[in-house]
């Protein structure tokens, strides 16, 4: 399981000012070579040799400060279920709250490390009266001002402790993720492909739970599929899934080298997919994706090219990904789904000859030369393929700064032509050498 680390609390009280301290360098370096837009919602932090997820559960409260606590209730209630560690943050200049009591009151029942976070710590009076905190009864208790980042370094010590780097599954067969939004037919495509109801497949949004590793082995393919999927408590239904569904992709799109998101064609790509899309590209996983209920649209008014072109325009710039149209219910296309996922995994594995690689790129580098920068004009002097388990090349130039981020989509377009890259992403970094 991946560790995914939860910010709760009520409106205002630093959540996001405190992730983006969390998170924030780190996403804008991976940023910087991908084009990903940035999330506000989940990132990765590194700490002490220790990596985890940090989910925002913020950024999933649809609506203004007036929030009703309901909603608020509901995060908590599925960040406890789901989460390793819970950081609690509340405002030391506003002091507890009635919703600060029913949050705590909820998280002290639960059998999770909570960590109570008070921010906005940042005088020697401040500190004084944020000693009314300790009232709430948590004993693992921080004082922070995450403005300034004080007090944020103890916290991290804190949370790496507990956190487990978590081993990926040994193994050398190739691991999908079947992804995607609460009833877009992941379960009935795994029990499509397996043959067997391996899950009880349940009408109820969200009645999945854990990721579930099978192993398919037919028609001699072999590989393992995870799936977000399983029984849940009817009582849990009416939880926000748009949060769950999040936290349930993380997990398993961690422990996959391809992720095969599963999208229904009544509804189209929509917001939360394209949330797992970024977080399987800065993760560098390969993507399949798959239309699924195909067999509804009606063909006359929706062309399968009319169809795959708005999305990859949804997708854009990291468009260079297989879509299928399939119909789980009829059995359409479900194997090439298939043979689509084992062929962007052999991309991602693709790794090619130090002295092809040259000669390619600087032909294509002598084809359409780099433009000039100031009247400066790189010169490239070699390219190697580094050794990563995505595809990824150091390009060796005479000033990196001469290099336009044109120019390198330029050299990126060049090698996934020749290469064929197709669902995979890729970085080009450029190293100086004179």
């Amino acid at each position: 399981m991946g560790n995914v680390v939860a910010i709760v609390g009520r409106p205002n009280v630093g959540k996001s000012t405190f992730y983006n301290r969390l998170v924030g360098s780190r996403d804008a370096i991976t940023d910087d070579f991908s084009g990903v837009t940035r999330d506000r919602k989940y990132g990765f932090c590194e700490w002490n040799g220790k990596r985890f997820t940090v989910v925002d559960t913020g950024g999933f409260v649809h609506g203004s400060d007036d929030l009703f606590e309901s909603e608020i209730r509901k995060q908590v209630r599925v960040a406890t279920n789901e989460a390793t560690v819970i950081l609690f943050m509340v405002d030391a200049q506003t002091g507890i709250t009635d919703l600060d009591e029913s949050i705590a009151k909820w998280l002290r029942r639960s059998n999770k490390s909570v960590f109570l976070v008070v921010n906005k710590v940042d005088t020697h009076r401040s500190m004084m009266e944020a000693n009314e905190f300790w009232g709430l009864g948590f004993e693992n208790t921080f004082f922070i001002a995450s403005i300034s980042g004080s007090g944020s370094g103890d916290l991290l010590d804190a949370v790496a402790e507990i956190v487990e780097n978590i081993e990926p599954l040994e193994t050398e067969l190739p691991k999908f993720a079947i992804v995607g939004r609460p009833n877009v037919g992941k379960s009935s495509l795994i029990n499509a492909l397996l043959g067997e109801d391996r899950n009880i497949v349940t009408p109820i949004a969200g009645t999945t739970r854990d990721p579930i590793h099978s192993t398919y082995n037919k028609f001699g393919k072999e590989f393992i599929l995870i799936d977000t999927a399983g029984i849940r408590k009817k009582t849990k239904v009416e939880e926000d899934l748009e949060f769950y569904s999040v936290m349930r992709a993380i997990r398993a799109v961690e422990e996959s080298d391809v992720c095969i998101l599963v999208i229904d064609a009544m509804q189209g790509l929509e917001a939360q997919d394209l949330n797992i899309l970024s977080l399987a590209q800065k993760r560098h996983k390969g993507i399949v994706v798959l239309v699924n209920k195909w067999d509804l649209i009606n063909k006359e008014t929706n062309t399968a090219r009319d169809y795959e072109a708005a999305i990859k325009k949804r997708m854009a710039p990291n468009d260079d990904v297989p879509v299928l149209f399939i119909s789980v219910l009829e059995k359409q296309r479900i194997f090439q789904a298939i043979e689509a996922a084992l062929e962007v995994y052999a991309n991602r594995t693709r790794r090619i000859k130090t002295a092809e690689l040259n000669e390619f790129v600087l032909e294509a580098v002598e084809r359409v030369p780099p433009p000039s920068v100031h009247g400066r004009y790189p010169k490239f002097k070699y390219v190697t393929q580094l050794p990563t388990h995505y595809p990824s090349f150091a390009f060796f130039v005479n000033n990196p700064n001469w290099v336009r981020d044109s120019y390198k989509q330029y050299l990126e377009n060049q090698l996934r032509k020749q290469y064929n890259f197709k669902g995979v992403t890729m970085e080009i970094y450029m190293r100086s050498k004179s």
